[in-house]
């Protein structure tokens, strides 16, 4: 199973930068919202509890979380892609377990997402954040949660879908609220009761948390929080839980099908 899974992983990986249109959009997009967001919200923003904090800076982790999701929404829409190419027959119809597509295909996305989003904490230091050597780290594990998430979600719906069109449609009515309800756009503590409510459930807001609290708190601080361990297990859960239903949607044999 690790052969073909690293298989699929590495034509990812290939097929992602000998498409530079494609390494230039996803990187372009979060880093122009962040950028017009930030010069327009600043001047009037005032987040509760973070003085003297920009709204680009306070952005900051939602863009690289935004990265996240949209790294995870194109590298699994390359699925459909290789349905109606036929290479996805052939990988179903070789000897390779099923189990293999799933790992390797979302292997290949949290790689890709990765590779995008970790040289951006170098923007770190010009925006005053005080990250440490052990935030890193840690960051790096929200990092790898966001992306299992993204990745396996992303999978599990296009697995389902026949066409790129009905897959951006569901990302733009499911998979974007996640991100917008996340805490990215706006702090949680001013929002409406249902809409805090809405956020508080959100397995999204969670691996969020993974990824800013390391950016303002040194790791023997907040790892002595239950808010933050709470946080790692929600987010962990979640995405344990969407590899999980993609490794039983694969593995589902449906009467007179081969595949879906």
């Amino acid at each position: 199973m690790i052969r073909p899974a690293l298989t699929l992983a590495r034509r990812e990986l290939v097929r992602f930068f000998r498409q530079p249109h494609r390494v230039v959009g996803s990187l372009a997009q979060p880093l122009l919202i962040w950028a017009f967001l930030g010069a327009g919200f600043s001047p009037s923003f005032r987040a509760p509890g973070l003085a003297n904090v920009s709204y680009a800076e306070y952005f900051y982790p939602g863009m690289l979380l935004m990265l996240m999701l949209f790294a995870g929404i194109f590298s699994t829409i390359t699925l459909i892609e290789d349905r109606a190419q036929g290479l996805m027959q052939g990988v179903l119809a070789s000897p390779a377990p099923r189990m293999a597509i799933v790992l390797g295909k979302v292997a290949g996305g949290m790689a890709i997402a990765m590779l995008q989003a970790a040289p951006l904490l170098l923007a770190a230091p010009f925006l005053a954040i005080p990250l440490t050597f052990s935030g890193l780290i840690w960051i790096l594990i929200g990092f790898a949660i966001a992306c299992l998430g993204f990745t396996a979600l992303g999978f599990l719906i296009a697995w389902n879908m026949e066409s790129t069109a009905g897959f951006h449609a569901i990302m733009s009515v499911f998979l974007m609220p996640l991100w917008m309800l996340s805490g990215a756009l706006f702090p949680m503590d001013h929002a409406p009761g249902w809409l805090w409510a809405l956020m508080t459930v959100n397995p999204v807001t969670h691996a969020l948390t993974l990824i800013r609290t390391p950016l303002y708190h040194p790791a023997s601080e907040f790892l002595a929080t239950t808010a933050y361990w709470n946080a790692l297990l929600i987010a962990a859960t979640w995405a344990g839980l969407c590899l999980w239903l993609a490794l039983w949607r694969v593995n589902r044999v449906e009467q007179g099908k081969t595949m879906p």
